[in-house]
């Protein structure tokens, strides 16, 4: 398990916060790549994008959507610290899929430019989000890490990409078991029907359903596989038949969504915060077809089931009682307006 702060020395603090900032700047570039840059791909081909529905973000939902091509999908794993070696049979990274020249140019198809520097994959050099996004459409995850090669300074870069995720869903559902105290030494030591519930309860923990896809799933079972390291991760997966990009942190799970805010809507917003309608628009919503577009964020919190118990002793899952809630709803400002803060907007519960 991850390593709270206050249990850090000097330089891991220091290294702590360079992160978080730095995954602040990957979050916002990667909600517009899921979302904005998907619903704008819909609407060039003449094609009718799919919201979310309230129904799909409660909890437990077991709504499926069809896929659309149009939709960009990926996975990006951000490392606080550089995964330990002994991970690569189940995050597969290795010197075939290391960012480099010749392996970019035979995984990903595509021909870079004479001058194509290896420079770009770091975090700090203006090219990074430029390339970083070349290789979203790659198949497999994306992984970011502090650079392995380099021990005096923080330095992040983008070391992998066509990583995949090869941990069974078993023995990820058996190591979240065993730290909720469902039980105590392997996943079937209560019986298959147990073993059954823990594995669904797995997805339910990670706000899906046991039916997903296997992006999803993929993205979960890293998450769960990284709890295991001393320093935080966060991965982002973005889904096209959820519609949204879910993120998996230390803090967590969120969703992130498009909504329709019509007319009527904008009025009220604008007037709760003080600001004018044309003001509000320009900072909060992307223009569309007779409405306004914003990104919205479903945060979740875990429940007394999904917690470790108190007294630390061992208990039975209970299926039918929720591992998650919603904890808090916000509308994000554009990343034009960075000097604003989200706005609390209850939209899932609303009977609007």
């Amino acid at each position: 398990m991850w390593i709270y702060r206050e249990r850090l020395n000097y330089y891991e603090k220091l290294r702590r916060s360079l992160y978080e900032i730095l995954r602040d700047v990957l979050q916002e570039r990667l909600m517009k790549a899921s979302l904005i840059d998907s619903y704008y791909k819909h609407a060039k081909h003449g094609a009718e994008y799919s919201f979310v529905e309230k129904s799909e973000l409660k909890p437990k939902s077991k709504k499926k959507e069809k896929e659309s091509e149009l939709f960009n999908t990926f996975i990006v794993i951000f490392c606080e610290g550089s995964i330990n070696p002994e991970l690569k049979n189940y995050i597969r990274f290795f010197p075939e899929n290391k960012v480099v020249k010749e392996n970019v140019e035979y995984l990903a198809e595509c021909l870079l430019s004479q001058n194509f520097s290896h420079t770009a994959r770091y975090f700090d050099k203006p090219r990074f989000f430029d390339f970083l996004e070349s290789l979203l459409n790659v198949d497999y995850a994306l992984l970011i890490q502090q650079d392995p090669t380099v021990k005096k300074i923080n330095r992040y870069a983008l070391t992998h990409f066509h990583v995949k995720i090869d941990w069974p869903i078993a023995d990820a559902a058996e190591d979240l078991a065993k730290w909720l105290r469902y039980i105590q030494n392997n996943l079937y030591e209560k019986g298959d029907k147990e073993a059954r519930i823990l594995q669904s309860k797995l997805f339910e923990y990670y706000g899906c359903h046991h039916s997903v896809g296997g992006r999803r799933t993929a993205a979960l079972i890293a998450a769960q596989l990284l709890r295991r390291q001393d320093f935080i991760s966060t991965v982002f997966v973005s889904s096209s038949e959820s519609r949204a990009m879910i993120k998996y942190s230390e803090r967590g799970l969120s969703k992130f969504f498009l909504i329709q805010l019509t007319d009527k809507q904008i009025t009220a917003l604008s007037q709760k915060e003080g600001m004018g309608e044309e003001t509000f628009k320009a900072s909060y919503l992307y223009p569309a077809d007779g409405y306004g577009v914003g990104i919205s964020e479903a945060v979740y919190t875990y429940t007394p089931f999904s917690k470790p118990p108190e007294d630390g002793k061992l208990r039975h899952p209970k299926p039918a009682y929720n591992w998650l809630k919603l904890r808090d709803e916000f509308l994000h400002p554009k990343d034009t307006s960075q000097h604003l803060r989200p706005i609390s907007y209850n939209w899932v519960y609303s009977g609007a």
